[in-house]
């Protein structure tokens, strides 16, 4: 791989509570959808990287679960798997959400950061399209006061306002470097992966609130059908933790996990570029969040 002189090139990692648009900021900046999101919290499960390639630069974007306070042994992963990244990328974006007030949560993440001294933290001030100008100065100023950052950045992933000027301030602290990955690779994520996130970002449309922390979705097997180079069988299993659970999914006769079928499945034909036949099928895996071999098989690892 080629590169100009001065060329830079690492890891940014963003973090915050959970639903303040980390997924959606990172998919602006890669200007591709590598990470799923949605309107309820902890959707993010795993730590997805998405690579932005500029002639001057390539910064590959870590984004993580939210964080919080942990009620599961799940949970407890999940901010394990937070933390340790913190340690390992060059420069810590903190996401908050201009259109909220800063919280215990803001607070408590804000204190972790204070505790990683080696890596710098941009303060990112995200959401800003669902503020007022007034709202935005206000929480610049208040975000300024719950600790020490290098930048403290406005933007907006959904019209994709200052992206530019983020991009830029979170270049500055990476380290001179040829690129880590080859041009146009978005994200070093296995498909499998993607696949069964989208899946499981279809599950979540529409459903309670008390669903979303309960779907886990394994992809089977992926492979293309016999004799046909322009279709993918893919076979996908989502577990629920109980049988209310599961009827909430498949819906009345069936329908809304049709539903879900038809929306993962554009989905993943537009990821893939290819025809895909999707089989669903769920299950009940009962109480799997607080049971480290269930937690295992379905992919949390300690």
């Amino acid at each position: 791989m080629t590169s100009p002189d001065n060329h830079r090139a690492g890891f940014a990692c963003f973090v915050g509570r959970p639903n303040v648009g980390k997924s959606t900021l990172m998919n602006a900046l890669v200007g591709s959808k590598v990470a799923i999101t949605s309107s309820k919290p902890q959707t993010t499960r795993r730590t997805i990287r998405g690579i932005v390639h500029r002639p001057d630069a390539q910064l590959v974007i870590v984004d993580t679960p939210g964080l919080h306070r942990p009620r599961t042994l799940l949970g407890e992963r999940l901010d394990s798997l937070v933390l340790s990244t913190l340690t390992e990328v060059d420069v810590i974006g903190f996401c908050v959400p201009a259109n909220e007030p800063i919280g215990k949560g803001d607070r408590f993440i804000a204190d972790k950061l204070a505790a990683v001294k080696k890596t710098p933290v941009v303060a990112v001030v995200t959401k800003c399209d669902l503020a007022s100008k007034e709202q935005i100065a206000e929480q610049l100023l208040a975000v300024s006061q719950v600790g020490e950052f290098a930048a403290i950045v406005p933007v907006s992933g959904q019209s994709g306002e200052q992206l530019d000027v983020l991009a830029d301030v979170l270049i500055e602290h990476l380290p001179e470097s040829p690129p880590l990955y080859e041009d146009g690779r978005l994200t070093d994520e296995p498909e499998q992966v993607l696949v069964g996130e989208l899946i499981r970002e279809a599950a979540l449309e529409g459903v309670r609130d008390e669903l979303p922390h309960s779907i886990a979705v394994v992809v089977d097997e992926m492979m293309p059908r016999e004799g046909r180079d322009d279709l993918l069988d893919i076979y996908a299993h989502l577990f629920v933790e109980r049988p209310s659970q599961k009827a909430i999914v498949i819906g009345h006769k069936g329908e809304r996990l049709r539903e879900v079928g038809t929306k993962a499945r554009k989905q993943i034909e537009a990821l893939l570029g290819t025809r895909v036949y999707l089989d669903l099928r769920i299950s009940v895996a009962k109480d799997w969040q607080r049971d480290p071999k269930q937690l295992r098989r379905l992919g949390f690892y300690d």
